[in-house]
């Protein structure tokens, strides 16, 4: 894996750890570390001895928000950046958004604040823990713009609308306590036992899993939450156990189950994943 200017990164127990590296100016956020983990997930999504990635962050804060060190004009996005039907896209979103499409379980280790998009990249990911010196906030409106890296998607089906409208008015930290109470994150721990969770969990979640079953699975689970009926549901879920059914992946789990060992699943995601992936660029089959 190449060197970046703003990350670090490191490979244990089959996890790409990314760590946000900008300890200096505690790991605030910028243009190139936006383009950095994109670059960093496109890289990872095509190592299949990577199965899974763990976000976290050098010295003593997680991502403290956006660098504010060019002043006033620090939003002011009309300067280098990605242009759709002449909008200039939100930096935050494109990464939240390339977070959301990944093909791998996304664990994030918080270990320590995590303020604006420090908070609002970590919403995409599949698995949040923190330090006991953790603090979160959604500072927007304290700034003088809103809710940004699709967060006003991600934080209400998190936390509920009420709570996150109550977060993102206020602008307020909220200690890693009370981040474990709204279920912004699952588990809050020693600083020092941070990682060693994380790599526990993710060992947990890949040990003895097709990968092709968990990045359907991922992607599955996330879009339903926008789903207005049940139906769109099953239609995908006919199409994975159609297609997975006849797959090496299912005749490899079920031989290992009646054989009483650890499954060896043969698919790998940088090239095996089925006919109708991605599944949402297509209209509804009959």
């Amino acid at each position: 894996m190449k060197k970046f200017e703003t990350l670090r990164t490191e490979t244990k127990e089959n996890s790409l750890i990314i760590y946000l590296s900008r300890e200096e100016r505690m790991n605030a956020f910028t243009l190139t570390m936006q383009q950095e983990l994109v670059a960093v997930l496109d890289e990872a999504e095509n190592m299949d001895e990577i199965k899974s990635i763990i976000f976290t962050g050098d010295g003593k804060a997680y991502c403290a928000g956006a660098d504010l060190s060019s002043g006033g004009d620090t939003f002011d996005n009309r300067k280098g950046r990605e242009k759709t039907n002449n909008v200039v896209r939100d930096s935050g979103g494109l990464l939240t958004l390339r977070l959301f499409k990944s093909k791998k379980p996304l664990i994030a280790a918080v270990n320590g604040a995590a303020v604006g998009i420090g908070a609002t990249m970590l919403l995409p990911m599949d698995f949040r823990i923190c330090s006991e010196e953790a603090r979160f906030g959604f500072v927007f409106a304290r700034r003088g713009i809103v809710p940004e890296a699709a967060s006003s998607w991600f934080l209400p089906r998190l936390v509920g609308i009420t709570k996150a409208l109550e977060l993102c008015y206020s602008g307020k930290i909220i200690s890693a306590k009370e981040a474990e109470d709204i279920n912004l994150v699952s588990e809050v721990l020693p600083k020092e036992q941070l990682l060693d969770r994380a790599l526990a969990v993710a060992n947990e979640f890949t040990a003895e899993s097709s990968q092709i079953s968990i990045a359907l699975t991922r992607q599955m689970m996330w879009r339903m939450l926008g789903a207005d009926d049940p139906m769109e549901a099953h239609k995908i879920d006919s199409r994975g156990v159609f297609e997975l059914g006849q797959s090496g992946e299912a005749i490899e789990g079920v031989k290992s189950f009646l054989e009483k060992r650890p499954p060896s699943f043969p698919g790998k995601v940088s090239k095996d994943m089925p006919s109708f992936y991605p599944w949402w660029d297509e209209k509804e089959f009959e």
